[in-house]
């Protein structure tokens, strides 16, 4: 994906550059009915539900998760199903599902959104919101009947296809009125008046000709179709009558649905109420099911829960069996928890622990305020409490145990507090520090007070009076327990000693913080200021490093990545920022549908977890830098970030096929450096170290090397292919070979005491070319290295003029810049050997004259390019920037 650019389209990215959308978590129901379905080679029945734009289904046995759909373009308005397709409408089309995931027919024809779907054998029927009835061939997608309805006398409200009744539709209005249509003859068979009020549920009853109708006054009228014959009525007092159900076990109960969440159940001989299911959702129920031939009720809602209840007792109640659910309201803080990145923790606002003691379910009284902010340390989390929450307008801190995954023992406040003071002070920031002993909380109030986690107690407090003037926006603890910083409503950061309680130091912010967050490994704050700026601070040397802006709205929350180099925030302004610390850049930048309320970096920084405004799941970024080559440029300062879609619950494969597409962009592309960037610059070569650090100490090497046996003659000598002889060896090619057996005359050239190394010195002297001889030494080993360096002296066969051309090479070497490495240790060695015979020969001394003030020019400017950078990195590492 392409980084910053200019203005204009120019400045438009396609997306995040580090971040790609992985898929959501926490999501599994919404208002939309569930289906059930029932599989007759598995003989297993399963649940589907609807989660935003794609949908879920569960086995009901276990109820796990077996398939997730494929993404559709817009939010699923309603679900159907058959023994073979799930069908699910999104705005005015709707599409047929194989295996649960792919689609493979979609149809289109309407003008208006589809609210209704029924499956009809080999079609399906589908309705809009303008009451326009289309019947389609699944296989075909061809339109086999259209019915057009008069909104204003009859709105299609609800649909149902009695049982043995062939052809036949019944369709409930919002008038009030029903009617039973032949969709084969297209002809209206007979017209219900009706209760004068809207239906809002239809369903078949065991006993055939007999339907279940709900209203949205709450009555529900068991009424036979086939007499015209109304047999029993009921009313339920909580509201219109979202879902009905019949069981079919031998037990004569129907269950209704409310707006509440309370489910009714109806005895239907003795025609009265037997139970009441209250708060069995939070919200209203969307849909309720009993599995055929089994006690088992299956409800979800709009509150984020799928629920299985079992009726086994006596007295004909239904208990929980099976639960599947998330928050049911918008996540206020997520935090990933421990070093593996595989657990992230949520915001829970419910009291268990004192529900359960007193015997209340889902008791208001019970529930506590949204927590506002949360820390958790895994360090003593099988000792003790590792969590610890504060909650919107309480004074008192709650813990919570993570094994558990219960509440703690313990609500952290101050013992000696009066009354009085308590009014109107809240706890606003806490952190617990990494050995998981002890917690410090903040309080509006300005004090900052130290807890023991173990015992609860209260173990001190910062300043004489309180630590801050204002109100306490953020404490943290540093991971040796040596220093604790605090940030006041008024504008100051102050530092204290976390053992003694004594300031230390007190730096003025140029505005007021909103949060702070401390990365503990390098020694890093960052600080969210109320002008919508970013400040980060060394703890060490308490100064400012670097200062960020640019973001246009409240900043909700930050994140470090694992190593320190990144800065991610999340505004109000619905962006959320990248920013490099190193080179204090933005680098990447994206926006979002809804604005990001808390996010949080992976300990192993694979994944970006974000919560946003309205939204009941946990998003899953993946960092594309761990498995793609990105370009990490600074972004311009008009730059223009483009809209990310939210990650759906299954992996988009549009994105990949929209990559592969796309191809690599002009910053993507491969880069092949070149042997040498400037003739300025020193080059050293791609040798490994084992082909020149050791030519010094070959004599050690081989001394060490020596084996202690003399090599043993093997019984039967295995094949060696033929050399050619000579000082270098080479294999006999089959033509050489065919040569040799024809000929027995041997040529003596093949005697020749000159290598190829001395015979490329030779035309270096005459054309002062010396690539060919470099080459050839950068292909041996250290052993062969050093037998051509000796056998250049004239007592091995060389000569002086060959010790000078050799030099030469070496001067040639310094002057291009390039191998360097290589040009000391072969000019090392080369002194090692024939360090006796330079004095004694005009011209090498004359040579080495000249090569060893070029050498010392070399490495005089070397030693102030080294000088240089660490004169530059001693300025960065202490100096304020």
């Amino acid at each position: 994906m392409e980084g910053g650019g200019g203005g204009g389209d120019e400045g438009r990215c396609s997306g995040s550059a580090l971040f790609s959308g992985f898929r959501a978590l926490g999501l599994f129901s919404s208002h939309i009915p569930h289906v059930v379905r029932y599989h007759g080679r598995h003989r297993r029945f399963y649940v589907t539900t609807c989660v935003g734009k794609s949908f879920h289904t569960y086995n009901v046995q276990k109820l796990s998760l077996v398939a997730v759909s494929n993404s559709v373009p817009q939010d699923i308005t309603c679900l159907a199903a058959d023994g073979r397709l799930v069908f699910a409408a999104y705005g005015n089309v709707f599409s047929a599902f194989s295996r649960n995931k792919e689609v493979t027919h979609t149809f289109r024809g309407h003008n208006a959104e589809i609210n209704l779907l029924l499956p009809f054998g080999d079609h399906i029927i589908s309705i809009d919101t303008d009451s326009i009835l289309i019947i389609w061939h699944i296989y075909s997608e061809e339109k086999y009947l259209q019915l057009t309805f008069d909104k204003a006398v009859f709105k299609i409200s609800t649909i149902l296809h009695p049982s043995t009744y062939l052809n036949k539709i019944l369709l409930g209005s919002e008038q009030g009125s029903l009617q039973l249509w032949n969709v084969k003859s297209n002809k209206l068979l007979y017209t219900f008046p009706g209760w004068s009020v809207a239906v809002t549920a239809l369903q078949q009853a065991p006993a055939v000709d007999v339907i279940a109708v709900g209203l949205v006054s709450g009555q529900i009228i068991i009424h036979n179709i086939k007499f015209n014959e109304t047999l029993m009525k009921f009313r339920q007092d909580w509201g219109p009558v979202t879902s009905i159900s019949f069981r079919t076990d031998g037990h004569p109960v129907m269950a209704s649905g409310s707006p509440l969440g309370h489910i009714s159940l109806w005895d239907l001989e003795e025609r009265k109420l037997i139970n009441q299911m209250r708060n069995a959702h939070s919200t209203a129920i969307a849909g309720l099911t009993f599995l055929h031939g089994e006690p088992l009720l299956l409800t979800n809602g709009a509150d984020n829960a799928l629920r299985i209840w079992i009726f086994d007792g006596t007295a004909g109640e239904g208990r929980l069996l099976k639960f599947r659910m998330g928050h049911s309201a918008p996540l206020t803080k997520i935090r990933y928890y421990g070093q593996n990145g595989q657990q992230i923790l949520s915001a829970r606002m419910i009291n268990k622990k004192q529900a359960k003691r007193k015997g209340l379910k889902n008791c208001e009284s019970m529930k506590l305020p949204p927590i506002t902010v949360f820390v958790a340390e895994n360090a003593r989390e099988s000792d003790w409490d590792g969590i610890i929450a504060c909650h919107q307008g309480r004074f008192s801190c709650s813990t919570w145990n993570y094994q558990k995954c219960t509440m703690g023992a313990y609500f952290l406040k101050p013992e000696n507090w009066k009354k009085d003071k308590l009014h109107n002070t809240t706890a606003t920031a806490i952190d617990i520090t990494s050995c998981g002993n002890f917690a410090v909380i903040g309080l509006t109030s300005g004090n900052v007070d130290v807890y023991n986690m173990q015992s609860g107690m209260h173990r001190g407090s910062f300043g004489m009076n309180k630590a801050h003037e204002g109100a306490v926006r953020g404490v943290a603890v540093d991971g040796l327990n040596q220093l604790t910083i605090t940030a006041g409503s008024e504008g100051l950061l102050k530092f204290w000693n976390f053992k003694s309680k004594m300031l230390i130091h007190t730096t003025n912010l140029n505005s007021s913080p909103n949060i702070i967050l401390l990365h503990r490994d390098s020694g890093i704050l960052g600080i969210a200021s109320d002008d919508f700026s970013l400040s980060v601070i060394d703890i060490e040397t308490r100064r400012t490093v670097r200062e960020f802006f640019g973001h246009q709205g409240q900043i909700n929350d930050m994140a470090f990545s694992p190593d320190g180099r990144w800065l991610i925030s999340g505004s109000m302004d619905c962006s959320i920022r990248i920013w490099d610390l190193p080179s204090g850049c933005l680098i990447d930048c994206f926006l979002v549908d809804s604005a990001p309320v808390s996010l949080t970096m992976s300990p192993t920084g694979d994944f970006l977890a974000t919560s946003h405004v309205d939204n009941l799941g946990i998003y899953l970024w993946s960092n594309i830098s761990l498995y793609s080559l990105v370009s990490l440029r600074p972004l311009s300062p008009d730059y223009v970030p483009s809209v990310v879609m939210l990650p759906g619950t299954c992996y988009n494969e549009e994105v990949e096929l929209l990559e592969e597409i796309e191809g690599p962009n002009d910053e993507m592309i491969d880069y092949d450096s070149p042997e040498q960037l400037n003739e300025q610059l020193l080059t050293l070569s791609l040798l490994p170290e084992s082909r020149w650090k050791n030519l010094l100490n070959l004599a050690v090497i081989k001394k060490k090397n020596k084996p202690k046996e003399p090599p043993k003659v093997p019984k039967s000598a295995p094949f060696f292919i033929p050399t050619v002889p000579g000082l270098v060896p080479k294999y006999l090619s089959s033509e050489q070979d065919t040569n040799a057996q024809q000929s027995k005359v041997i040529n003596l050239g093949v005697l020749a005491q000159k290598s190829d190394f001395c015979l490329k010195l030779e035309e270096g002297l005459n054309d002062n070319k010396y690539e060919s001889p470099l080459n050839i030494l950068k292909e041996l080993g250290p052993s062969a290295i050093e037998i051509e360096l000796r056998s250049l002296s004239p007592e091995c066969g060389g000569s002086v003029k060959l010790m000078q051309s050799f030099l030469k090479m070496i001067g040639a070497m310094l002057t291009t810049k390039r191998d360097f490495e290589l040009a000391q240790a072969y000019l090392a060695l080369f002194l090692k050997l024939h360090l006796k015979i330079l004095p004694s020969e005009p011209v090498l001394l004359e040579e080495m004259t000249t090569l060893s003030s070029h050498l010392e020019e070399t490495w005089i400017h070397l030693q102030s390019l080294f000088n240089q950078s660490l004169c530059v990195l001693n300025f960065i590492k202490s100096a304020l920037l």
